[in-house]
């Protein structure tokens, strides 16, 4: 999984270069819908500049208009790293030949070979076929059509939300459950199993909205408006369950979840090592206490400060409901009007989770 992150990334970055709303797709859109094809490289870098043949320097900004005039041509283009500047027009590539491509078309042979013997981003439009296909190193994608990307992202938002209200009515109940103090380790697991699968749809949606530039605006909204607070909620319940090294953080534990396979992710066992809690045999008989961190977290106005101190002074999450007003006032920077509010909030919050755990 490490792995695909890194890959992940990197196809975001690409995708982000051409992205709609961008000089360059907008100079690529008006290549295809001409149907002349074209080869775009993006970085002379010394390799590439090794094996070009002919052509002429040209040295322009680059913009959609003169990307277009200059792909009338036959030959490669090849524009600068920061995508400012056009720096060749109308060259040939000769990269090596033994390099094993599985293309067909000579363009997209060339391209193959090129993005792989340079590692740098090379754009192949073609002529008949009406497709942008990205190559670099050993990458290959092919750009889909708006409204194809436009319609995947809305089923995966469709999704997303039938995931995050299964999400949200865990952790209602682990609300409850923390309240009556009959939390067990395999409830903390499956919340975080639902964590980690939204995290999964979100970060899917987020690759959609990169392809879809300037076209993914109402996408990026919903995708806000539906899990904003979902990562910081899930740091939260790390560290309120989590035995952590002296020297490991939440995020740590949260990505070495994120770095599991699917299969993994449903086994409550490594979650629970994850955690902490290598010797457990049942999860579902281990006991385990809140610290209180995400309780205290849903009290209005409360400082994080305050809340460092709370869980500092008291340990965990009982203590806290357990105590008086006079004894919450004697935890530094509550007086007895916060450690009141601290109280009704408290109170508050419980009565609500009680009623929300049966809808």
């Amino acid at each position: 999984m490490r792995e695909d992150s890194k890959r992940e990334a990197a196809i975001n970055k690409i995708l982000r270069m051409v992205a709609p709303g961008t000089v360059l797709r907008e100079g690529i859109e008006n290549i295809l819908r001409a149907k002349t094809g074209g080869l775009i490289v993006v970085g002379a870098s010394d390799t590439v500049l090794s094996f070009i043949d002919g052509g002429f320097p040209i040295q322009c900004d680059l913009t959609a208009s003169n990307l277009y005039e200059l792909a009338k041509m036959d030959g490669a283009i090849i524009v600068s790293d920061d995508l400012k500047k056009i720096l060749y027009a109308n060259t040939n590539l000769n990269p090596d030949h033994t390099i094993h491509t599985t293309e067909t078309g000579t363009r997209h042979r060339t391209a193959e070979r090129v993005a792989k013997q340079t590692g740098q981003l090379v754009i192949c439009i073609s002529q008949r076929r009406n497709v942008i296909t990205l190559y670099q190193g050993n990458f290959k994608y092919s750009l889909k059509d708006i409204g194809v990307i436009l319609n995947k992202a809305n089923q995966a938002i469709q999704t997303l939300e039938k995931y995050k209200a299964v999400l949200d009515q865990a952790l209602t109940n682990l609300s409850a459950l923390e309240f009556e103090e009959l939390v067990t380790l395999q409830e903390v697991t499956l919340v975080l199993q639902r964590f980690e699968m939204v995290l999964r749809i979100k970060s899917e949606i987020k690759r959609y909205i990169t392809e879809l530039g300037s076209e993914g605006r109402l996408i990026s909204m919903q995708l806000d408006e539906l899990v904003s607070r979902v990562d910081e909620e899930a740091y939260l319940l790390v560290k309120d369950y989590a035995l952590l090294e002296p020297d490991e953080t939440p995020h740590q534990v949260l990505s070495a979840i994120h770095d599991l396979t699917s299969e993994e992710l449903l086994d409550g066992h490594t979650l629970a090592k994850l955690l902490g809690y290598p010797n457990t045999n049942n999860i579902g008989d281990e006991p385990v206490s809140s610290r209180g961190y995400r309780i205290l977290n849903k009290i209005a106005r409360l400082p994080q400060p305050v809340i460092e101190n709370l869980v500092e002074h008291f340990k965990d999450l009982s203590h806290i409901l357990a105590a008086s007003i006079e004894e919450l006032d004697q935890v530094e920077g509550i007086g007895a009007v916060r450690a009141r509010a601290i109280r009704d909030g408290l109170k508050r919050i419980q009565e609500q989770v009680f009623i929300d755990r049966h809808i």
